[in-house]
């Protein structure tokens, strides 16, 4: 199976691209070279060449995700199997080669392997916290306006099926991936109706999930979620979206499964997206445990998502 490295973009259709572009450079990423006026290809201030895509369409729809592998060997192997398409060379700025797969439902995941990456974007390190016992930062002060904040990486994408087990089947034919954690329905020991999923990178440390899939009555993305600096840049930027009018769907908070600091709007066309900082990272000997709780119960503190949030 092929090994996957790194979550590497989230792909949408849209009929305003502008408008896009709006929300999503005060949601903190930058407008790549090689968009026009039928695709926009915004970055974050990592190498990836580009994190999120939006092509012009009449109807707003979210198409799928890529997802990069470590070699072209990777794209081979995944060309080979039943539905896939032959190694090609991709047409989106950056370069590189892709196959295109389609899993059970239709929602369209793609490998790249050799895009160029990109010259990182400066941004302001992480601000250094006090804490009861530690005090790591001397002499300075936290001087943090209200602003957009500056996205790092697609961190994870989450995904409703129709069939939880038929789709993990057919990503673990085809990557190496690990489960994380389990969500069972609340109050009851099994089926497991969702998966968090991890990268096996070996000893390596990686995020305790890139992607979260979830057995839903409809099918589609929940949501997209982005790295940024530090719980300073959470807050300062909702209060930023707040300011301009963008549309706040949950947060501030922190999550139970992966303890991340989360906030969660709209983007314009009703698609959820993620701001998110402080996340779990494990290596490959971690072992899931299960979650039977409600959707509400998944958050630690702060804004709590309604009961039909995972539905």
């Amino acid at each position: 199976m092929a090994t996957a490295i790194d979550a590497a973009q989230v792909t949408y259709e849209a009929p305003d691209l502008a408008l896009m572009e709006k929300f999503l450079t005060a949601f903190g990423m930058t407008r790549v070279e090689g968009s026009d006026d039928r695709t926009l290809y915004m970055r974050g201030t990592g190498t990836q060449h580009h994190i999120h895509v939006t092509r012009k369409a009449p109807k707003q729809r979210f198409v799928g995700a890529s997802i990069e592998v470590a070699g072209h060997d990777d794209l081979a192997e995944l060309a080979a199997l039943p539905g896939s398409s032959p190694v090609r060379a991709s047409t989106e700025p950056g370069g590189g080669h892709e196959v295109v797969m389609t899993m059970p439902d239709g929602i369209e995941i793609r490998a790249v392997c050799g895009r160029a990456k990109a010259e990182p974007l400066p941004e302001r390190a992480p601000f250094a916290m006090n804490n009861i016992r530690d005090k790591n930062r001397l002499h300075t002060s936290v001087r943090q306006s209200v602003a957009p904040c500056t996205v790092a990486r697609l961190g994870h994408f989450v995904l409703h099926v129709k069939d939880h087990d038929a789709s993990m089947a057919w990503l673990n034919k085809r990557f190496n991936f690990l489960p994380s954690d389990h969500f069972v329905p609340p109050g009851e020991d099994g089926p497991i109706v969702g998966t968090f999923i991890r990268l096996d990178l070996g000893e390596q440390l990686v995020d305790h999930h890139f992607m979260l899939l979830l057995e839903s009555d409809w099918v589609g993305v929940h949501h997209s979620a982005f790295e940024v600096t530090d719980m300073d840049a959470v807050m300062s930027s909702h209060d930023y979206l707040v300011q301009e009018g963008f549309s706040l769907d949950v947060g501030v908070g922190r999550h139970l499964l992966g303890s991340q600091i989360f906030d969660y709007w709209k983007d314009p066309f009703g698609f959820r997206i993620e701001h998110y900082t402080d996340g779990d990272v494990v290596d490959a000997s971690h072992r899931p445990t299960r979650f039977n709780g409600t959707a509400s119960e998944t958050t630690q503190w702060g804004n709590r998502p309604p009961l039909e949030f995972f539905r």
